[in-house]
């Protein structure tokens, strides 16, 4: 069987013929398989939507009674029938409730990756590699360039700041679902359960995090008085936040931002960032390497990133690659890293 025929790339996404569902379609679908709750592969308005039981709830939270029609749920490993094709979710590492998608239709077995990232996160299930025919994969990081440093390394620059700079507060830059989460619960992997003033774009959303058993500790919703109130400490925000008045209750704030680009110190230079933290939530050079190895997959597939590179590696190994050329992925990509 050929894979052009399993999985057909439309204008409205990726679309699967012999089960007639898409994946993370970019407009309203009858049937749509949803990898994760970023509003960029999660958009409001399917008549049907398979996800995990997380991915639901983040988006009943993100998008309101207009998520879905219905929502199907699956745990990972379970599979159900669609069509002609049979459908099983399995952790992609990305954020709560994140999942690869494997499709196996008449022997052959395809699997799209949807976002993901090998580093331990302790908000979410690890990645699972799984042995294929297929791999689709982002190319988010795709560059060699981009080689990170250990977490714990990061989470340890920005405690150290803290002790060095007592008398200021330290506000960290953080998408709202899902790195917000993950700094606050790798600063509670490191020892540190002060109180954290929370944006209130994000409170909700860690809210929903705790109700699936992700425990975050004290958490406070930063008022206009917080920062008088209580003495300096951290505060979280989206990276928008950073620069415009919410921030400005802090006085004269060590200013961070937790991204897989501040790896790039021209970034970190244009948002005005003193703290540059590498925290990704994506796979960075190194990990899409050993990803697509670990697949065993003969052709790969490469997505919404830097294709070219990744391309070549491939090609040097003798394995099939080709651009996948899917548009619309990017509307939260940059702000979520």
């Amino acid at each position: 069987m050929r894979p052009q025929d399993l999985l057909v790339l439309r204008p409205d996404g990726l679309c699967c013929p012999p089960g007639d569902f898409l994946i993370d379609p970019l407009r309203p679908a009858a049937r749509a398989v949803i990898t994760h709750g970023h509003s960029d592969h999660a958009r409001a308005g399917h008549d049907e939507v398979l996800c995990t039981a997380a991915t639901a709830a983040i988006m009943r939270a993100r998008l309101g009674e207009g998520a879905a029609g219905r929502f199907h749920t699956l745990d990972y490993g379970e599979t159900v029938r669609i069509g002609e094709v049979d459908v099983t979710l399995a952790p992609a590492g990305h954020v709560l409730g994140s999942a690869q998608v494997l499709l196996e239709w008449r022997g052959l077995r395809m699997v799209f990756s949807g976002d993901y990232k090998r580093d331990p996160d302790p908000t979410c299930a690890p990645f699972e590699p799984i042995r294929c025919h297929v791999f689709i994969t982002e190319a988010t990081f795709g560059l060699p360039v981009f080689r990170r440093p250990a977490p714990g390394d990061e989470i340890g620059r920005l405690r150290a700041s803290m002790a060095r700079a007592p008398q200021r507060w330290h506000v960290v830059g953080a998408y709202a679902l899902g790195k917000a989460q993950r700094l606050i619960a790798e600063l509670r992997a490191a020892g540190d359960d002060r109180a954290i003033l929370m944006h209130g774009a994000a409170m909700k959303i860690c809210a929903l995090y705790e109700e699936f058993g992700v425990r975050l500790g004290a958490l406070e919703p930063a008022r206009a008085d917080s920062a008088k109130s209580s003495a300096p400490g951290l505060a979280i925000c989206p990276p928008s936040a950073l620069q415009d008045r919410w921030s400005q209750k802090f006085g004269d704030p060590v200013r961070g931002m937790a991204s897989g680009w501040m790896q790039i110190k021209g970034r970190a230079r244009q948002r005005g960032v003193e703290l540059p933290l590498i925290l990704s939530d994506h796979a960075d050079w190194t990990q899409l390497q050993q990803t697509i190895l670990d697949t065993g997959a003969e052709e790969i597939w490469i997505t919404h990133g830097q294709e070219d590179a990744l391309m070549r590696w491939c090609d040097v190994r003798g394995l099939a690659a080709r651009p996948l050329n899917l548009a619309g992925y990017e509307g939260e990509e940059e702000a979520a890293e």
